[in-house]
């Protein structure tokens, strides 16, 4: 199995099974064992010998569709896939024997929730494989275990999270229960539950065989057509030397977050293993590591011995007989390396990637054969990450350890990194932290969160929490400001209200820097802007479109604005140099990089002679936006804005302060407004004018957490929440941004036509709740009793005084759902097992007539 360069040595997959409690002795942390005299290089043994023979089992075809590089879960898994789907002639290479690497030491834990949709169903997908479907299609057995799993919470946070994964569950049947501590003792009796707060148990996770999986999947696919030059198997888990406690075999798995290791049954033995902050970094691999282990460090590991102790008391009264120390891949984000289309298949595809394997592989096998996967993906796709971060060494290794020092942490609505900072700042960024700006980090940028009235609260570098030597970081106010927003209560940024209602009822400077902004020109620039964007882009000049990109299937792969320029000479980074069509694109930071890798993509497979060029990094911009805006940049701008001489979704290059900008009349928070892409060298003149002629008028600066408040009230869409490339306009509410009542073709026309016609299986609606109460996104939806789906985003709405979420709902009868199936159905809202009566809207509840953004504000 192929390995990259830099992986975390990690004592996660050391299971240490326990002896008989008859045979109980003194506490017994260690064995009398051979060490290897360095911790960084592995046994001088293998657990299994090297066999005689070289070279494949089976001879290598001439040709083949795809090639499948490594025998482990995610390999097999996509081999199995693509054989399934039709395409037989493919081929899995092997260098040593399948479950090599990685898989064959996994614990093969398979817990059905996940704080993610898209994860939930692709758990769902590898338990129907492993669980059913193999053995129904091949007879064998793949060594499905379902001894269900147990969550410990030894905390109020870390309940409310499982009591969020419950009631997601409900959605896609997932059938789950909150037991109180007896309950909990009651259903596992060896565990000390005094220090619980609750648990959740859900009976129908279980346990994997790597080696019998990933046998039946190979057999599987080779009955399909597939060559698997090589299928010897190292036996895995029944090599591993277990310990063993007097167990019954129905009882659970156990995760418990909060000291960070997990319990699992393996017949009548347990064994116990875990994340800690300071892993060891492995800096070159082995060629010949295949089914090599390491030597365990046990200073590292005795954080975890202490827990499962704590957790259950009969451990201390057993020895350790052996220990199985094997590497984890973790990159930024969790990442493991493929070969299809990035070069990195983005799947937390060791630990829980035995888990998401299944899913992963069909949709990886899907990708292959159609182009892109079925579900939402974006998650797993590098093209999420900026070019100038997954080169960069320090970045790569300070998330890859954040990720994994923080992979049993709960997972907060409002969570940021500590690791790898600061990598990308704009003009604006000094000048705002000295005002108290609290720094959000997307696509590397550090963006405007909120702004706190106690001072700056710099990023400062990443101190690794104290591991490996390094100082840990003291009197870090920005740290401190980030753990008092780890609740799933109202977080204390619900102080935004200030710069929300400062937005609605005067003016507020909003630094939207980070976005991605890009040039598209060229002979075929019209065509190519006619199949790319959704929205009839080609107006007259001076014009600007708020529009979509989409797939094939009509999945919408971005949502941005593009505004048509005056052809002409350069006068860089406002305007290209184009004898013709000329397009300026303004994308989402966050997004900047897929939607390149997407454009670049369609200009390439349609042979469109255009240039694509970014000038991202060369520019800044504020948007200035509210009932006072014209009247503060007019004392700026040598321009008339009245909605005569400046109509919305315009743009003119004017004079700022005495420096050129290009104004747009948009509005990403339902206001009067304009933005100002500015140089970056006339960044702070320009900022510094306009707070200046605001001061009369109220201006206060405003960040991405008021802009996610003011966005939702007005109902528009945040890519990749909202919209996804799994959801389509006419799904999504953006019928509006297609150029259907035109003859003019454009991407994923046909299947947007189709669905048109057949109608809607699934609808965005907007819900609101008149009780106070704070929501985030996957909360439950129910119709009549019924769950249809669940929360995409919410927030809390200033204005309306309300929260406010938006999610699809589905027909169960499988129907369309037209607007009376929304306004004929009761509707609730379940946020951690407790529901709320909601009212739905098929329009915003704020201003649905538009008039503000108009700047109508008369009759109010």
């Amino acid at each position: 199995m192929a390995f990259v360069r830099t992986a975390l040595r990690t004592v996660m997959g050391c299971r240490r099974p326990l002896e008989p409690l008859w045979r109980a002795s003194a506490r017994c942390y260690s064995v009398q064992a051979e060490h290897t005299t360095e911790k960084s290089v592995p046994y001088a043994k293998t657990l299994k010998q090297e066999d005689a023979h070289k070279g494949p089992t089976k001879p290598l075809p001439r040709a083949a569709d795809a090639v499948v590089i490594g025998g482990g879960s995610l390999g097999c898994q996509t081999l199995y896939h693509l054989c399934k789907m039709g395409m037989t002639n493919v081929v899995l290479l092997e260098r040593d024997r399948l479950t090599a690497g990685t898989t064959w030491h996994t614990a093969g834990l398979l817990w059905q929730l996940r704080p993610s949709d898209t994860e939930v169903e692709l758990l769902a997908h590898t338990r129907r494989v492993v669980s059913s479907e193999l053995e129904a299609e091949t007879g064998l057995e793949t060594g499905w275990i379902q001894n269900g799993g147990l969550f410990i919470a030894s905390n109020k946070q870390r309940l409310d999270e499982y009591k969020r994964l419950m009631s997601l569950g409900k959605v896609y049947g997932i059938e789950s229960y909150v037991l109180s501590p007896a309950e909990t003792k009651d259903l596992y009796p060896l565990m000390n539950v005094k220090d619980l707060y609750g648990t959740l148990y859900v009976p129908k996770d279980g346990t994997m065989d790597p080696a019998g999986t990933c046998t039946t999947l190979s057999r599987a696919a080779t009955a399909r057509g597939a060559t698997v030059p090589s299928i010897l198997l190292s036996s895995s888990g029944h090599i591993t030397h277990r310990l063993y406690v007097l167990t019954s075999h129905n009882m659970p798995n156990v995760r418990d977050h909060d000291a960070s290791v997990y319990l699992r049954l393996q017949g009548d033995a347990l064994s116990v293993g875990g994340y800690e902050q300071n892993p060891i970094f492995w800096e070159e691999v082995s060629d010949k590591f295949a089914f090599s282990l390491f030597d365990l460090d046990w200073d590292v590991f005795m954080q975890h011995i202490e827990g499962a102790i704590n957790r259950v008391p009969a451990l201390e009264q057993t020895g350790i007989k052996s220990t199985v120390c094997g590497p984890v891949f973790f990159c930024s984000s969790s990442l493991v390396c493929s070969f299809f289309l990035f070069c990195a298949f983005l799947s937390q595809v060791l630990f829980p990637g035995m888990m998401l394997g299944g899913g992963c592989g069909k949709e990886l096998a899907h990708w292959i054969i159609h182009g892109r996967p079925e579900k939402d993906m974006y998650g797993y796709d590098i093209r999420r990450f900026h070019h100038s971060l997954s080169s960069n060494n320090r970045w790569i290794r300070e998330r890859s350890h954040e990720s994994y020092a923080k992979n049993y942490s709960v997972v907060f609505p409002f969570d940021e990194p500590l690791a790898a900072r600061n990598m990308r700042k704009d003009p604006f960024h000094q000048v705002l932290q000295d005002q108290g700006c609290l720094f959000q980090e997307r696509h590397g940028w550090e963006r405007p969160g909120s702004f706190n009235k106690d001072g700056p609260a710099p990023v400062l570098d990443y101190d690794y929490y104290g591991a490996y030597d390094v100082k840990k970081n003291s009197d870090y106010k920005y740290n401190e400001l980030l753990g008092k927003e780890y609740t799933f209560d109202f977080p204390p940024h619900h102080n935004t209200a200030n710069e929300c209602m400062t937005c609605r009822n005067a003016v507020a400077v909003f630094n939207m820097s980070y976005f991605g902004k890009f040039y598209l020109s060229g002979p075929d620039a019209k065509k190519a802007a006619d199949w790319l964007f959704t929205a009839d882009v080609n107006k007259k000049t001076g014009s600007t479109v708020y529009t979509c990109m989409l797939n094939k299937k009509g999945g919408a792969e971005s949502d941005l604005t593009v505004s048509r320029l005056e052809p002409g000479p350069a006068h860089l980074p406002l305007t290209p140099e184009s004898n013709g069509d000329v397009y300026y694109l303004a994308i989402g930071g966050g997004v900047a990089q897929h939607n390149w890798s997407h454009i670049q993509t369609v200009l390439q497979d349609e042979c469109f002679n255009c240039t694509l060029t970014d000038q991202s990094e060369d520019m800044g911009m504020i948007s200035i936006q509210g009932p006072k805006s014209r009247d503060l940049l007019q004392e700026v701008l040598d321009a008339d804005l009245s909605n005569e001489a400046f109509p919305f979704s315009t743009h003119k290059i004017v004079t700022a302060a005495g420096h050129k900008v290009r104004a747009m009349r948009l509005s990403f928070v339902g206001e009067l407004g304009w933005e100002l892409h500015i140089p970056k060298d006339s960044c702070l003149p320009v900022y510094h004018a306009v707070m200046a002629a605001g001061a009369k008028y109220g201006v206060q600066n405003a960040g991405y957490r008021a802009i996610d408040s003011l966005s939702i009230e007005k109902g528009y869409r945040h890519w990749h929440a909202d919209l996804r490339p799994d959801d389509t306009p006419l799904e999504a509410g953006l019928a509006f941004t297609c150029k259907m009542k035109t003859s003019i073709p454009f991407l994923g026309r046909s299947a947007l036509e189709s669905q048109k016609a057949e109608g809607l299986r699934r609808r965005i609606v907007c819900f609101t709740i008149d009780e106070k109460v704070p929501m985030f996104g996957l909360e439950a939806i129910f119709r009549n009793g019924v769950p249809v789906g669940h929360l995409r985003r919410a927030e809390f709405g200033y204005a309306i005084n309300k929260t406010i979420g938006y999610g699809y709902i589905r027909n169960p009868e499988g129907e369309v759902v037209s607007p009376d199936f929304v306004r004929g159905g009761e509707f609730t809202l379940e946020r951690m097992g407790v529901q709320y009566k909601a009212k739905a809207h098929l329009k915003s509840p704020f201003d649905p007539e538009n008039r503000r953004v108009k700047g109508i504000y008369s009759s109010e």
